[in-house]
């Protein structure tokens, strides 16, 4: 869709926001090379309509353990703070990324992603941008993330809480919520079947509760502790 067919299709279901997805092509065009001007009319149609730009979405992985490419990760990171703020959103979107090259050691990987982080928090903060780390990949551990969120005692990064990679990996939404529970800034919620045959999740993905996923729960305990947002975010993908 582009950003008028995502717009109508927003006011049509009922959506507050747009997570815009950068770096796959996504006909809306929203991406880095956006000018400033173009920035600006992206922000003001969006505005008009009584919408915003809640997060951008990067493929930015923090741990990965080729310097050169983590360098050039934090370099990207530096702009999508940059674009998030001309677009008048408050968050981007990172991942951790593989842990491959850190020897097993949880302890190293966590350092190794505090460092990068450490190096964009200023720049997210003097924006007014916030950046999340999702528990998804390598990190998709719930504790994990935490550790890096609480190594760096930023206010400028938080946890992108995933609620289905967790459960993928066998933990409760209970022992999730105990991990990042307070650090949550964000929410992604996306339902999954397994395919017999493969063992891995079937594509497309079912509806919200039709999957095997407790996204309920996650909601609920939120709620609890005042973190969820007052006005429910459907996170199903309009692509």
């Amino acid at each position: 869709m582009d950003l008028d067919e995502l717009i109508a299709a927003m006011k049509r279901h009922g959506y507050d926001g747009l997570e815009a997805r950068v770096e796959w092509d996504h006909a809306s065009g929203i991406e880095a090379s956006l000018t400033a001007d173009e920035r600006a009319a992206v922000k003001a149609k969006l505005e008009a309509n009584g919408l915003e730009m809640c997060c951008v979405a990067t493929s930015v992985r923090m741990a990965d353990p080729d310097r050169a490419a983590r360098e050039k990760h934090i370099e990207d990171l530096h702009t999508y703070i940059d674009l998030a703020a001309d677009l008048g959103a408050t968050k981007v979107r990172t991942f951790g990324g593989p842990q491959a090259g850190r020897k097993g050691e949880l302890h190293a990987a966590v350092e190794y992603a505090v460092e990068g982080y450490a190096q964009c928090v200023d720049h997210a903060a003097e924006r007014g941008v916030t950046i999340l780390m999702e528990t998804h990949d390598d990190w998709s551990n719930s504790a994990s993330v935490r550790a890096v969120v609480e190594r760096l005692n930023h206010p400028n990064l938080k946890v992108l809480w995933d609620c289905m990679h967790p459960q993928r990996m066998l933990e409760s939404v209970e022992e999730s919520f105990a991990a990042v529970g307070q650090h949550t800034e964000h929410v992604h919620a996306h339902d999954g079947v397994y395919d017999p045959e493969t063992g891995g999740l079937a594509s497309p993905p079912p509806p919200l509760g039709k999957g095997v996923f407790d996204h309920q729960t996650p909601w609920k305990l939120l709620d609890e502790i005042g973190c969820a947002c007052p006005r429910f975010s459907r996170t199903e993908h309009l692509h």
